[in-house]
């Protein structure tokens, strides 16, 4: 059995922040992380951290308040959902983040931005260069400088616990060995989300959603499992991120992933991406758009219509999540958007986009059609749109000709017949939760409650698994809270020692 310091279940963003954080405070540190290599969902994000009073927005002579940030992060989720959201934790939050920010900085990530996203109401919005993978590879070698200890392949089964208090933790390897480890300040539960458990989602959510996957296939909730185990509260499990629909990513990967995150070159896109002029900049981010963004709603509003593997449609494409949870339960769970010619002019300008990165960028068809030829293609009929697809030709011939008939028929609705000699399909996308916002009871010093808000003394928990009841929507908040979290409570635990 080993002992450490400290012992960190996940290691994702938050769970990598904690152990750089806690090993410059000189704490020996283990991360242990199930999947084969570190990063979690952060690795696959786009990497915004959205953060307060930062020396970037300084920089760019910005004013910004604290009181205005708390303000602003509470318009982004519906009030129903808002009203859930714990106010002085993400009061906590928003005044730390930006000491999180510099500390990432520092450590040599480079930072694009600050960037607009109403209702934000100053640019708060600074985006890893080139992307969240910036994080992890900078946040392991630093880890890795500092002496701290990595083990992937290492999944958690259990809290030890003796008297009440967490002494550490069992994990089986990727050999079936058994292991214990020990930990004399605690152990921090970083784990990530549980976007991908069916079990949890139907638990506290509901059956109908229970087919719907998660972005992150490995989001499996084992953090909050150990938690509930160890008596934890959690709240807010029935508030998700989603679902909505998403294209499905590149098989091959994506341009983002052959870029540098660490040594001269990523310094240089640093430094090359604020001073660029944004029209330069912009074909970059759109192959972000085009790879991570939803597409609007706006394009069902206007009449495009969702078909299955089978050439049917199968859903009222304006009601959510009714159609999210209908794609799940189609062949391989995923569908197409058919646009006729009149939807492709419309989509194919400002103000009509596809999907966008808000006031940074905007993809239209076009963008679609030359950066993702995976998921969009096109044909001047039905027939050719069909099997290049693999989709029955007559079964969708049939169903825009019955949707045309209904269109005609019903003289109060507002979406024209599908017609002309240039269509478009987009897909396959399906349904998908792209985070939760579920965690275990926590106080400021990150130290999990019971069911009577009471310590349990020797657990403690940041990122996804420690959201203490807080409401998170708009880019860059998860990250923010994951990188600020783990920093803080990796210092914390430093002054808890000495």
């Amino acid at each position: 059995m080993s002992r450490y310091d400290v012992l960190i279940v996940g290691g994702g963003g938050s769970g990598l922040a904690t152990a750089v954080s806690a090993a410059e405070q000189g704490l020996r540190v283990c991360v242990l992380e199930k999947h084969t290599a570190p990063g979690g969902t952060t690795r696959i994000a786009v990497g915004s951290f959205t953060s307060n009073r930062t020396r970037f927005q300084n920089d760019a002579g910005m004013e910004d308040t604290l009181a205005a940030h708390v303000e602003d992060a509470g318009q982004f989720a519906p009030p129903d959902i808002e009203q859930q959201n714990n106010a002085s934790l993400r009061h906590f939050f928003l005044k730390h983040s930006a000491e999180a920010l510099h500390w990432l900085a520092d450590m040599g990530i480079r930072f694009q931005g600050p960037n607009p996203e109403p209702p934000n109401r100053c640019p708060r919005m600074h985006n890893a260069v080139p992307g969240a993978k910036a994080y992890i590879d900078t946040l392991v070698g630093r880890l890795q400088t500092l002496g701290g200890r990595l083990i992937c392949g290492a999944s958690v089964r259990d809290l030890w616990m003796v008297d009440g208090r967490v002494k550490g933790v069992r994990w089986v390897g990727e050999d079936g060995a058994s292991h214990e480890e020990e930990a004399g300040l605690g152990v921090v539960l970083a784990a990530g989300d549980y976007a991908n458990a069916s079990d949890l989602i139907a638990r506290f959510k509901g059956d109908a959603f229970q087919h719907i996957e998660g972005i992150n296939p490995n989001a499996s909730g084992e953090g909050h499992v150990l938690a509930e185990k160890a008596g934890a509260r959690l709240l807010n499990m029935d508030v998700t991120y989603g679902p909505e629909i998403r294209f499905v990513p590149p098989a091959e990967g994506t341009f983002q992933d052959l870029l540098p995150t660490t040594g001269w070159m990523a310094r240089c896109m640093g430094w090359f991406s604020n001073r660029l002029p944004k029209r330069w900049m912009e074909p970059f981010v759109k192959r972000l758009v085009v790879t991570w963004q939803h597409p609007e709603d706006a394009l069902f509003e206007a009449g495009a219509i969702l078909v299955n593997q089978n050439g049917e449609q199968f859903t009222d494409e304006c009601q959510s999540p009714e159609r999210e949870i209908a794609i799940a339960r189609q062949p391989q769970k995923h569908a197409f958007m058919l646009l006729d010619e009149t939807l492709i002019q419309r989509f194919s300008q400002w103000p009509h986009f596809i999907s966008t990165a808000p006031e940074i960028a905007y993809a239209y068809v076009e963008d679609y059609l030359r950066l993702r030829p995976d998921v969009a293609v096109e044909a001047p009929d039905l027939a050719a749109l069909a099997s290049s697809r693999d989709i029955p030709v007559e079964a969708l011939s049939t169903t825009v000709h019955r949707l045309n008939h209904e269109r005609k028929k019903d003289g109060t609705s507002t979406k024209p017949p599908l017609s002309g000699k240039r269509w478009v399909l987009l897909g396959p996308a399906k349904a998908w939760f792209t985070t939760t916002e579920g965690g275990a009871a926590i106080n400021e010093r990150f130290q999990v409650l019971d069911t009577h808000d009471q310590v349990i003394p020797g657990l403690y928990a940041v990122g996804q698994n420690g959201l203490g009841g807080q409401i998170l929507w708009g880019h860059g908040l998860h990250i923010g809270w994951a990188m600020t979290s783990g920093y803080l409570l990796g210092r914390q635990l430093g002054a808890q020692r000495s």
